[in-house]
């Protein structure tokens, strides 16, 4: 992603400065402009505005450690947790330079291609984006999502956590289909609108959440989701199918039904969740 994010600046005429823990990766991209540094200390030296792309928070703490970063605008770009954006930011602003924390919401090859509809979450210091906001939107599309550094990879880790829940579906959904004589690339369409026709879903949960009422707008109440998981159970087990992807959600929703709330629909999921995060009695 770092090498991807370099060549994208590149491309744009912008003046780059390359440091790599592996000195070979950074040295390719001599090629294409950049000029290589012998140490973390000097690429943040080179210029005011400090991109940083690495393994994960500690190697960041790592490269960081030990530089010069008084009146830097720092921008970090590496995967992490809310937890992680904030304490750096701490760190980052002890040290005297501004903060920005960052989530990528594509893969290398989507950087620096505009039509590829990759984009980036930032949070942290408004102003630091504001003045650089037309170089960081040389990778990709630029989201500002608050001032609380911990924001982007909030909404970065929340995005990925409905993806998995997307790749659990989909591969329970070809399992079934598994051991019969239905071909997999002429279901797959079919599972793709229906998913599509589906994806609405999102918008009901947020406004029932926001409105505070769980039974606006229902269509398929709690309690017909839990009668219709026991068929999807029983087709598991006679298609000789794990249910292990399905099966926590089919308990809480079973749990929240045996608190009464069977006019609902599953929004109320969500407050089981936090409070056995927190680890309140459910």
């Amino acid at each position: 992603m770092g090498t991807a994010l370099a060549r994208a600046w590149l491309a744009a005429g912008h003046p780059v400065t390359v440091w790599n823990r592996t000195a070979a990766r950074a040295e390719a991209l001599a090629a294409d402009g950049a000029k290589v540094a012998a140490s973390a200390a000097e690429a943040v030296a080179a210029n005011r505005l400090v991109v940083v792309c690495l393994l994960d928070d500690a190697s960041v703490g790592e490269a960081l450690d030990g530089t010069d970063l008084t009146g830097r605008d720092v921008v970090n770009l590496t995967t992490g947790t809310p937890a992680d954006g904030r304490t750096r930011a701490t760190w980052v602003q002890e040290r005297g330079a501004r903060f920005l924390d960052a989530g990528i919401m594509a893969v290398p090859p989507m950087i620096g291609n505009p039509e590829s509809g990759g984009y980036v979450f930032y949070s942290g210091s408004s102003a630091l984006f504001e003045e650089h906001r037309e170089t960081l939107a040389v990778p990709g599309g630029t989201t500002y999502v608050g001032e609380d550094p911990g924001f982007a990879a909030l909404h970065d880790i929340a995005l990925l956590s409905g993806l998995d829940g997307l790749f659990s579906g989909v591969l329970h959904a070809f399992a079934l289909l598994r051991r019969e004589d239905i071909a997999p690339t002429e279901f797959a369409p079919l599972l793709i609108d229906w998913l599509v026709a589906m994806a609405p879903f999102a918008s009901g949960v947020a406004e029932q959440l926001e409105s505070g009422d769980y039974r606006e707008g229902v269509v398929s109440n709690l309690a017909m989701m839990v009668a219709g998981n026991a068929t999807m159970r029983r087709t598991a087990e006679e298609q000789g199918v794990s249910t292990e992807l399905f099966t926590p959600i089919w308990r809480l929703m079973e749990q929240r039904l045996a608190e009464g709330h069977p006019d609902e629909g599953a929004t109320g999921v969500v407050d089981l969740l936090v409070r056995r995060g927190a680890g309140q009695s459910v």
